[in-house]
């Protein structure tokens, strides 16, 4: 059995879910679904490529001539898990608990390898979603759900709002957008331009306003008219910690007022193709606020997306979202095995 044939049936058995869980549903209803199931996968695994390829290419040198794991090829593998920027400690982590299978099992060949990783990775990524309904929120009825979302300039923290509120949109959802980023005129006309496109309502003041009266006032406003949903968006400046924490907790404190269990979700959007930087962001704005998610952007360009496994891991956050694409419906949620199944599918010759 080669390398990268052993995933070939498990593939194929994941291919062949979808017509298992459709099973009771109307014939064409059911192939619909199998049908876009399988486009989503397909889409996620091009979105991955880069990832993917940089990844099955060191993997496949590290075993290269080789039929059994010894130390020498653990020492490959820990550097190929550190370069495709898993991080040093999820390394280690990965490393040791092979090391102790082998132990256990006084033999292991290259071609379990790969098993062992994909089983390995999915056990470390954090599940994010109980449901599939309205994009992986959980809508509560009668009160609006609110998500401050953080994050730096340029991660595309804008970008993730407007298509999660087109997705949320698309569900049924009225949605409500707070432009509580004031400190650039531009953050707020593009947030604009995406509530358009969405079909969300945008709640703005001007520039240079206070970033908590813009969010109180569109928990207000949300709350007076029935909202479902409600994003708030934060200025991303990490040149001053302390600032941007004060701000922060004084944004959480207001919206209190008005629904008080608000913030319910505080969401940090990382740039994967930043790969070591992204661990330093999430690293600074959880010793800003409480973080509770992730979503990670931009993993269509970069060959770093072992960034994902890695800051799951480290912080103990799970993935939410994952952005594939610039288009509006090319923010996925993040499900560990199809991740994994992606990354260690069957190897396109």
């Amino acid at each position: 059995m080669g390398f990268f044939d052993l995933f070939k049936k498990k593939q194929d058995n994941t291919a062949a879910e979808p017509s298992q869980q459709a099973a009771g549903q109307p014939a064409e209803q059911a192939a619909e679904q199998a049908a876009e199931q399988q486009r989503g996968r397909e889409e996620l695994a091009e979105g991955l490529q880069k990832t993917k390829s940089g990844l099955f290419s060191k993997l496949a040198r590290a075993v290269a001539g080789r039929s059994t794991v010894d130390v020498e090829v653990l020492d490959d593998l820990e550097e190929v898990l550190i370069t495709s920027d898993v991080g040093v400690e999820t390394t280690v982590k990965i490393i040791r608990s092979i090391e102790e299978r082998i132990a256990r099992d006084k033999y292991m060949n290259t071609s379990e390898l790969n098993a062992i990783l994909r089983d390995e990775i999915a056990s470390l990524l954090e599940q994010s979603h109980s449901s599939t309904e309205d994009f992986g929120i959980e809508v509560k009825e009668g009160t609006p759900y609110v998500m401050m979302v953080v994050g730096v300039n340029g991660a595309g923290k804008t970008t993730t709002i407007g298509k999660l509120a087109a997705q949320l949109v698309k569900a049924g959802r009225k949605v409500y957008i707070g432009a509580a980023d004031t400190f650039r005129a531009a953050a707020i006309d593009q947030l604009a331009v995406w509530a358009e496109r969405a079909g969300a309502t945008m709640i703005r003041q001007e520039m240079g306003s206070d970033p908590a009266s813009v969010a109180y006032d569109t928990l207000k406003s949300a709350v007076a008219n029935k909202a479902d949903v409600v994003l708030i968006d934060t200025a991303g400046r990490l040149h001053n910690k302390v600032g941007l924490m004060n701000e922060l907790t004084k944004i959480r404190n207001v919206m209190a007022k008005v629904i008080p269990d608000a913030p319910h979700e505080v969401m940090l959007v990382l740039d994967g193709s930043t790969g070591q930087n992204a661990f330093e962001q999430a690293r600074q704005f959880t010793l800003a606020t409480k973080v509770t998610s992730l979503t990670i952007t931009k993993l269509d360009g970069t060959a770093k997306g072992g960034v994902v496994i890695g800051i799951s891991d480290q912080f103990h956050i799970p993935v939410r979202y994952i952005g594939i694409g610039e288009g509006i419906d090319q923010l996925r949620m993040f499900d560990r095995r199809e991740f994994v199944d992606a990354l260690f599918g069957e190897k396109k010759e």
